[in-house]
């Protein structure tokens, strides 16, 4: 028996890296998966972006549980086009249980870092993609009756400034500014026992971070490489980190966690 047996997740940038580990953990543990991803390049971002094959990949993991999945190409900055693609899921797959907006990305590096285009990417994808995503879904979860969970994931750069150029500026900003939204939601949806939490990981071991575009922004930023290091003596943390804490927020062994911050950062806070 599975802790999200019977349960129906919705995932933002599931394709690859924390949302995969999520999709298909979440999977392992009963769950269907309604996935999302833009599966395309965002022109500020210097690093490659997930595609449709990783999309497809998530897609076979999935299954390879057991479990279905419903996974579209959307942008969680169109508003239209993710109203779509939950509809489509919660109908197809029967409901809504759990909600994980994960989708996010790092425009901090090189030319695409230093434009005040990577600013406004930042703030659209982290912050407006997430209240689009938290917007579409709250109605369905309250209309349900049976509660549910809302984790939002943000960043230890949501909880200390790092920023150096417009794209890390904006990276913070919409990192800190889910952590007021996640409380303001924990507060009104509480009554209707829909618990919502957010994630603060450090440097996790995906695509956004081990590429040759983020190696060179640290190299040309000895300041940035000082101020991420961890209080343990670990240089990152693995996705299945986070989506370890998550399952706990997630399960019913976190039923009464509620409007949290939830720091996976091997010390990095309290260095």
């Amino acid at each position: 028996m599975g802790k999200l047996d019977g349960k129906i997740a919705l995932i933002t940038g599931a394709a690859r890296g924390q949302g995969r580990s999520h999709a298909v953990r979440f999977a392992e543990e009963g769950a269907d998966i309604i996935a999302t991803d833009l599966c395309d390049q965002i022109a500020s971002v210097e690093y490659p972006m997930a595609t449709e094959e990783d999309l497809a990949e998530t897609v076979r993991l999935v299954e390879s549980t057991g479990r279905k999945i419903l996974a579209t190409k959307v942008d969680v900055r169109d508003y239209d086009a993710m109203e779509r693609a939950v509809t489509d899921g919660v109908n197809a797959l029967g409901g809504l249980d759990i909600v994980v907006a994960n989708a996010g990305i790092m425009p901090i590096c090189g030319d695409g870092g230093r434009s005040v285009q990577a600013w406004r990417d930042a703030i659209d994808v982290m912050l407006t993609g997430v209240f689009n995503t938290t917007h579409l879904t709250v109605p369905i979860l309250q209309a349900q009756g049976r509660g549910g969970s809302i984790v939002i994931i943000s960043s230890t750069a949501g909880m200390r400034g790092l920023g150096v150029n417009p794209g890390s500026l904006g990276y913070g900003a919409a990192k800190s500014a889910v952590v007021n939204l996640t409380r303001s939601y924990a507060k009104s949806l509480g009554p209707d026992m829909i618990r919502v939490n957010s994630i603060h990981p450090t440097a996790v071991n995906t695509p956004m971070v081990v590429n040759e575009a983020f190696g060179t922004f640290v190299a040309e930023n000895p300041q940035i490489a000082e101020a991420l290091q961890n209080t343990m003596p670990v240089p990152m943390v693995e996705p299945l980190d986070i989506t370890n804490a998550i399952m706990y927020l997630v399960s019913d062994e976190g039923r009464y966690v509620t409007g949290q911050q939830l720091a996976v950062d091997a010390g990095f806070l309290v260095r």
